[in-house]
């Protein structure tokens, strides 16, 4: 073997075999290969905070397929993401294979493409050790805090809690925002519209804005509007000014991490895991077969904070705009956005590896998800290169005895970017196109009604995951890669919980920010948290050394947990008590949310004068599936019942309706009659953990075969691979990706 390049996902590893020669062979490390040890701190604080790596467990098969392949390869190209985190990967791997030094080199590429590959295999490098020491420090940061807290926690409040650097500032953020609006006093105040008619019959509203001065007054009560109602009465209404102008609205720039999360979220209702777990699959690569290039990334990697576009990809974007909408639609000159002054430029914004692959185009190979959001960032990307709308804006002044009314609106003369897409707003408060008929100054209307309406402040909204994470970036605190981790983290942990799209503390999430503000205000500190993420950037850069950085931040939290284990104490923390709708039928109280080894319970809140619980109403369980395979439903055979289908820890199988009088199960293998094009065995027909049905070798895993659609015993007349029908569909594929054969198959009148 000459070549080994060694990613990170198998999806990845697909795509890239598929650009590069019989040369290389290409292998997925399936994420990180070591890490901290669970059981230990794993850093040695005298010794410069030294950590000791070890192989993660369940990866010591793999560790050893990847050490043969990398001792019989005459190259190594390390080709994980290339970000801090990717760059860490590559050095854990070049340790746990024990590859020789200068027999490795570092690849990246900002988009999995042909051109792109093939030009970063042109371009290898040494590991850059900053990049890594940056991951690095950052790892051992939340190791000490997560190590070091965690038991303080269990100590004080009650054990199995753990706590985090920056998913504490994040809970931190969630609460107070829940503490403005408890302490929220709505104040009233009314508004006074108009409905007018002008000399030729068209209706519009004017809303009042003030005295005749200019200035503008707000209406705190009923009697102050009943006073401008009382005013009008019997007056005309005369136009006093009509202001017209013309307004330009610029396109939103290509996404962020940051900002493709908040937009999936209004737009496409996506949780922001749901949007990276899908951007990943649109940057790994999908097989658009072989009319449009087979397998390729559609997306640039989605990791960034940097809007910085190659000009390659500005010129494609300026040649689709012209040829597609016209000349006009593209600006006088090429768009070039700013980024922020703290943001990572390593990589460019997130836009279409190739623009001309237009989202309609690659529809059918795609899933739905990832249709929505590639067609979401194709669209975001196209219109940040076309020119701004034109708007035709109005402001009609109307004054009715001492009164000024106001109405305002646009209208688009020219769509420009508006013609493919605008961006959304968390608080519906973008600008709304209100027709106004032509007026003329001096011209008198006729009066319709005048309505006094009563409003109240409204608190602040709680936080959903998309202002969520525009918070966190406008604070400096995370990063594009640990957005989706924070908030991952702090739900998991029960310290907060999702109302609809809303994130709101818990009782539990409320507590521990209390103790956190008062024993570690450090950690829990908006400037704190964000001037560390800028030491982190310092060590990338080379600037500062990761010890310096990690001796600062431990000498101060160590001070601050000596101080908290001295002067806090478990009977001084109590968690506020859920109530049930539950009524005690001892004692007539209302019972509360407990806890227990075995999950939540409902309890007596006069424990331990009343001791009665009840086990909380479990959700209702989803009915199960009926064991049908190819048709027929499987009997029991020990006692004659319907089997019916049932998850476990290790997948799905089929148990007896009767359970638990009948314990009787079968493993999920039927066999199909069809013999494994890898080893000749029968390939039976399995189901997953989500009871999605599959079909495998009955070897494996020993033999690899498997697929989610049916195996025939046809053959690709193209390559001779074994061909799959698309389940719904009358339509055989190749099962090799690589070959893309495909085509309907015979209906069976003509096969007669």
């Amino acid at each position: 073997m000459q070549n080994l390049v060694i990613v990170e996902s198998p999806a990845k590893a697909h795509t890239i075999k598929s650009y590069l020669g019989s040369g290389y062979k290409v292998v997925a490390s399936k994420g990180h290969v070591r890490d901290l040890p669970k059981s230990t701190l794993g850093i040695d604080v005298e010794k410069g905070f030294e950590a000791h790596y070890i192989n993660i467990r369940g990866k010591g098969d793999l560790i050893s397929d990847l050490k043969k392949d990398a001792k019989a390869a005459d190259r190594i190209f390390l080709a994980t993401d290339p970000d801090r985190e990717g760059e860490a990967i590559s050095w854990h791997l070049a340790a746990a294979l024990d590859i020789p030094e200068g027999k490795s080199k570092r690849i990246t590429f900002n988009e999995i493409t042909k051109s792109a590959v093939k030009e970063a295999i042109k371009k290898p490098r040494d590991i850059d050790m900053d990049l890594v020491n940056a991951q690095q420090a950052r790892r051992i940061v939340d190791r000490i805090v997560g190590y070091k807290l965690s038991p303080f926690l269990w100590k004080t409040v009650r054990s199995g809690l753990s706590a985090g650097r920056v998913q504490s500032v994040a809970t931190r953020i969630i609460v107070e925002r829940e503490e403005e609006i408890r302490a929220f006093v709505p104040e009233e105040y009314w508004c006074v519209d108009a409905e007018l008619e002008t000399p030729k019959g068209k209706t519009f509203k004017a809303a009042y804005y003030g005295g005749l001065d200019g200035k503008k007054v707000e209406l705190k009560n009923g009697a102050d509007a009943e006073r401008i109602v009382n005013a009008t009465r019997g007056n005309p209404f005369v136009v006093a000014d009509v202001k017209k102008g013309k307004k330009t609205k610029n396109p939103a720039p290509p996404f962020t991490t940051s900002t493709m999360q908040q937009e999936a979220s209004r737009k496409l209702n996506f949780q922001s895991q749901r949007t990276m777990r899908v951007a990943q699959e649109l940057y790994e690569g999908v097989n658009l077969g072989p009319a449009l290039g087979g397998s390729q990334g559609l997306i640039t990697y989605m990791r960034t904070d940097s809007l910085r576009v190659a000009d390659e990809a500005r010129e494609a974007a300026k040649r689709y705009i012209t040829e597609k909408f016209g000349r006009e639609y593209y600006p006088s000159r090429p768009r070039i956005y700013k980024s922020r002054s703290n943001s990572q430029d390593a990589h460019e914004a997130i836009r279409p590896s190739n623009p001309s692959l237009d989202p309609a185009r690659v529809k059918e190979f795609l899933t739905a998800d990832q249709f929505k959001l590639y067609r979401l960032i194709w669209n975001r990307f196209i219109a940040s290169q076309m020119a701004g709308a034109e708007l035709s804006t109005v402001q009609t002044d109307v004054t009715c005895a001492d009164c000024l009314f106001r109405a305002t609106g646009y209208t688009v003369t020219f769509a420009g970017f508006m013609t493919l897409y605008e961006e959304s707003t968390d608080d519906d408060s973008g600008e709304k196109s209100e027709k106004i008929p032509a007026l003329e100054k001096g011209e008198t209307l006729k009066t319709i009604a005048v309505t006094p309406t009563q409003h109240f402040t409204e608190p602040p909204a709680r936080y959903t995951e998309a202002t969520l994470i525009k918070f966190l970036e406008e604070k400096g605190i995370g990063r594009p890669s640990t957005y989706t981790p924070i908030i991952t983290i702090i739900l998991s942990r029960g310290y907060v919980e999702r109302d609809g799209k809303s994130l709101k503390p818990t009782p539990l999430g409320e507590v521990i920010t209390k103790i956190m503000r008062e024993q570690f205000p450090d950690i829990v500190d908006y400037k704190f948290t964000a001037s560390l993420e800028d030491k982190l950037d310092d060590v990338e850069h080379g600037t500062v050394p990761m010890q310096t950085v990690l001796g600062e931040f431990y000498s101060d939290f160590e001070k601050e947990l000596s101080s908290a284990n001295s002067n806090v104490r478990k009977k001084d923390i109590e968690i506020p008590a859920v109530e049930t709708d539950i009524i005690c039928d001892k004692c007539g109280a209302r019972m509360i949310v407990k806890e227990g080894r075995y999950g939540k319970f409902a309890a007596c809140p006069n424990y331990p004068e009343c001791k009665n619980t009840k086990p909380l109403t479990p959700k209702k369980a989803e009915p199960k599936k009926p064991a049908i395979v190819e048709g027929e439903q499987l009997k029991c055979d020990k006692c004659g019942a319907d089997m019916v289908l049932r998850s476990g820890r290790f997948g799905s199988f089929f148990a007896c309706s009767r359970y638990p009088e009948c314990k009787n199960t079968k493993q999920i293998a039927k066999s199909t009659g069809i013999k494994c094009p890898d080893c000749g065995s029968d390939v039976v027909i399995k189901y997953g953990k989500s009871r999605k049905m599959f079909y495998s070798c009955e070897k494996y895993p020993e033999c690899k075969f498997s697929a989610w659609d049916m195996p025939t015993e046809e053959k690709c007349p193209r390559c001779g691979g074994m061909l799959l029908r698309k389940k719904g569909k009358n339509q055989l594929y190749c099962r090799n990706a690589e070959c893309g054969y495909k085509a309907d198959e015979p209906k069976k009148e003509e096969t007669k």
